[in-house]
């Protein structure tokens, strides 16, 4: 490294040595030392702009030599291009007639051979008194910045463009619950347009009744508590109706960690639920299919005694009794024909509604059973009622919890070969309510007990079974608060389903 007054520049800035060192050799130390380990590029001239010192930073760089470098012209250490873009020479000059510092400017720098480099600069005046010695040019490379910059706009346009993009509603807020972003989907499914939601608390869009709950959720985050993952609270929308939507929570951190937002990810539950309730029917309709020839051959009985008492009716009689008897079974035949079709109707019928009211649990398996007695009869399988309690109330969904019972009872009828058992059993165990469905069939292979509640998973044959009966069981328990699950499975003696519903309050 080779420089030139190094010692008066130096000593302008106040750096001066130990008396007890000798002066020269510890400015050129010191000198050297500073413009060795420096970060940046510099170069210092003199009035007659050539340069008289530069340090490693800018050789390196630059990919020049201190030869070629320290005594020249700083016309001759630039190309010419930069040169004329940066106007290097007469900036320098300013700075020497003025003795103000330069201030800071960008410019893109690309020495032979290496890739461009972007640099931030400024010329800095190195005084003696009042007077300018020499001028400092400070090259400062930002390029990685730059780079991470670009990066860092990327990411966020990307970022951006997912939340745009995603179909669910995707809703920042501040430590207060204040909407602070929302997104397209956010838009879509509520009706709110974005700058009108943004402002509004989260907690006041959502249901009346629940507004409480989604407040506490907020806070609870932001004073560091972990919530539950999904959290299903309806949205009120534009239109004043309820929306189901599935939230699950995430807290913004800033760097000292503080939560600083919430991000809020909701699901719109309403096309699933429609989804769910096709499912739910298709299913039923496939069961009463099942039941079609059990069923037939019930109607038949009193339809078959109906047509034989009329064919006696058509023929002339003197016994008004045998007559009166035969009008009797033929009001007899109807009356049961039509309950057996209306049990039928009540069944297979969709559900108008999926809000849960109060209910006599024993009721709805007693009617439930009604329908399955035919297919039970046909079977040659003997159907077996217990019921500990006449009152068993609980919240729920008449029609979805007659789907759990058909299903597992149904299951029961097709894991018996030739004849047999099944029993339904209904009773009070703590809080609960349970019902008890056990048949002494084939059972259930061990191997199979961890996957008989998953989706499509079957044992019989193709064709037979869609694998879907029990899932959608398990699924319709669960909303109802409850479980359910195989008590006791032994292969070749039988098995035995238990679901457990919460007890309610009298209905």
């Amino acid at each position: 490294m080779k420089k030139t007054g190094a010692r008066s520049s130096l000593a302008s800035v106040g750096m001066n040595p130990p008396s007890t060192v000798s002066s020269e050799g510890w400015y050129e130390k010191l000198y050297q030392m500073l413009l060795g380990n420096i970060p940046f590029s510099l170069i210092l001239t003199d009035p007659s702009l050539r340069v008289v010192s530069a340090n490693r930073n800018f050789i390196e760089k630059s990919r020049r030599t201190e030869d070629n470098t320290i005594g020249r012209p700083i016309r001759e250490v630039f190309p010419e291009a930069i040169m004329e873009f940066t106007q290097f020479e007469a900036k320098i000059r300013d700075v020497f007639n003025t003795g103000l510092a330069l201030s800071g400017s960008q410019m893109t720098y690309r020495a032979p051979g290496v890739p461009i480099r972007s640099y931030f600069y400024t010329v800095i005046p190195i005084k003696t008194g009042e007077t300018v010695e020499h001028a400092m040019l400070v090259m400062d490379d930002i390029t990685e910045k730059l780079q991470l910059s670009e990066k860092v706009r990327m990411a966020e346009r990307h970022l951006a463009s997912v939340v745009e993009c995603a179909h669910d509603l995707v809703v920042s807020t501040d430590p207060n619950g204040c909407i602070t972003s929302w997104n397209t989907a956010a838009e879509r499914i509520s009706g709110y347009r974005s700058d009108v939601a943004r402002g509004k608390q989260l907690a006041d869009l959502s249901e009346t009744t629940r507004r409480k709950d989604m407040a506490a959720i907020i806070r609870q985050l932001v004073d560091g508590g972990v919530v539950e993952f999904f959290s299903e609270i309806n949205l009120v929308s534009l239109a004043g109706t309820l929306i189901p939507v599935d939230w699950s929570f995430s807290p913004i951190r800033d760097d000292s960690g503080k939560v600083s937002g919430i991000v809020a990810v909701g699901r719109d539950l309403l096309e699933r639920r429609a989804l769910e309730q096709h499912l739910y029917q298709s299913e039923k309709l496939a069961a009463l299919g099942v039941m079609a020839s059990g069923i037939a051959h019930e109607l038949r009985n009193p339809l078959s005694v109906s047509f034989s008492a009329a064919q006696f009716l058509l023929e002339p009689s003197e016994d008004p009794a045998f007559q009166q008897e035969c009008v009797g079974k033929i009001l007899e035949g109807i009356e049961r024909s039509s309950l057996i079709i209306e049990n039928l109707l009540r069944f297979a019928r969709p559900s108008s509604s999926n809000q849960h009211e109060s209910l006599n649990l024993v009721a709805v398996v007693r009617e439930t059973l009604n329908v399955l007695t035919p297919q039970a009869k046909l079977q040659k399988i003997n159907l077996i009622e217990h019921y500990g309690d006449t009152l068993l109330p609980v919240v729920g969904n008449a029609n979805l919890l007659q789907q759990v019972i058909m299903n597992l009872v149904l299951n029961a009828y097709q894991s018996i070969t030739n004849s047999g058992d099944v029993s339904v059993m209904t009773r009070r165990e703590g809080d609960k309510a349970l019902i008890c469905v056990r048949d002494n069939g084939c059972g259930i292979a061990a191997a199979h007990l961890n996957r008989i509640f998953d989706p499509f998973f079957t044992t019989r044959p193709v064709g037979k079974g869609t694998g879907l009966g029990l899932s959608i069981c398990h699924t319709l328990v669960e909303q109802h608060g409850g479980s359910i699950a195989v008590e006791s499975s032994v292969e070749g003696q039988g098995t035995t389903f238990v679901v457990r519903l919460p007890l309610a309050a009298a209905v």
